[in-house]
């Protein structure tokens, strides 16, 4: 095996050199006359590097291939609050796997290489997925907050288009944020119980979605809304404790799941630490794969059995 790891290694050191070539390239090579600040034009435009051309081309195809897939990624990342167009985030994960592999290859460690490939992607999706469900979090346990501000705002003497974008402009994020998305959409015409229930649907929020029902029909029907929001904070109130409640509650059954996931990880590592022949069995023997093959599988069941099992619908 000593060839194909001196092949690998000598691909990484390839990789490596070509790297450093093109750096010094771009540090070596002539730049364009500096023309002090004073005496620039308005409308001067120094132009990009040969990288910066590059990047920006590339970032260009990645946009419209993304635009041609109608590709809910940009929706994703701004449900996450991650202020980064989707094609930058697409060319800055593919630029971390092509680092991620070459520096497996200079290490010459090919299985690290190839194991990089696919945990950085897997690392940036549970990243946003992570980070939507904070947000999402977030959002919930500031919604009674929301309802109060919205029905003090009402019998403040403002309009509810006005307690909208008052909510926008004083409410912490990810809240303020969502009412001013809400705010600019009805300023383009878009009526508010569409609006609303879009906001509901993006948080996943059903608590916002009864506010969003309850003005609707307070539209059609008529009535004091201040009252009305002041009732569904009060449910929303109720529900969170609830939530609270079941949570702790279910605490235990979760860690337990948890524990039990993790398990047969942290046993497989420590006999390859403590006994390797032992445990390499499993990896140059034929019944060892299908021994794996079924613990995967039955890993598997088990982890999808236990997260029904723990998770509480209320």
């Amino acid at each position: 095996m000593t060839w194909w790891r001196d092949g690998y290694l000598g691909t990484g050191a390839a990789l490596g050199l070509v790297a450093f070539v093109v750096v010094l390239i771009l540090l070596v090579a002539p730049r364009s006359p500096v023309v002090p600040r004073h005496r620039r034009r308005p409308v001067d435009d120094p132009g990009d590097t040969a990288v910066g051309g590059i990047a920006k081309r590339l970032t260009a195809s990645v946009d419209r291939a993304l635009t041609s897939r109608d590709s809910h990624l940009a929706e994703r990342l701004d449900v996450a609050g991650i202020r980064l167009p989707a094609s930058n985030l697409v060319v800055l994960t593919g630029s971390g796997m092509i680092v991620g592999f070459a520096l497996g290859l200079l290490l010459g460690l090919p299985l690290l290489s190839f194991a990089l490939l696919v945990l950085i992607p897997i690392g940036v999706l549970l990243t946003i997925r992570v980070m939507t469900d904070r947000r999402r979090a977030a959002f919930a346990g500031q919604l009674d907050e929301t309802a109060q501000m919205l029905a003090g705002s009402l019998r403040s003497g403002y309009s509810f288009t006005q307690a909208l974008a008052t909510v926008g402009k004083e409410a912490v994020s990810p809240t303020g944020e969502e009412f001013v998305r809400i705010t600019n959409e009805l300023r383009l015409g878009r009526p508010i119980a569409d609006s609303m229930e879009n906001t509901a649907r993006r948080m996943k929020s059903e608590d916002f979605s009864w506010i969003g029902q309850a003005v609707a029909i307070n539209r059609e029907v008529g009535g004091n809304l201040a009252d009305v929001l002041e009732g569904v904070s009060h449910t929303i109130r109720e529900r969170a404790q609830l939530r609270r409640q079941v949570q702790s509650l279910s605490s235990e059954g979760r860690l337990s799941a948890l524990v039990l996931i993790g398990l047969p990880f942290v046993l497989a590592g420590v006999f390859a630490v403590v006994n390797p022949k032992y445990i390499g069995l499993l990896f140059t023997r034929l019944l060892g794969w299908v021994m794996l093959g079924m613990a995967a599988i039955l890993l598997t069941i088990g982890s999808l059995w236990l997260r029904v099992a723990v998770r509480i619908k209320y």
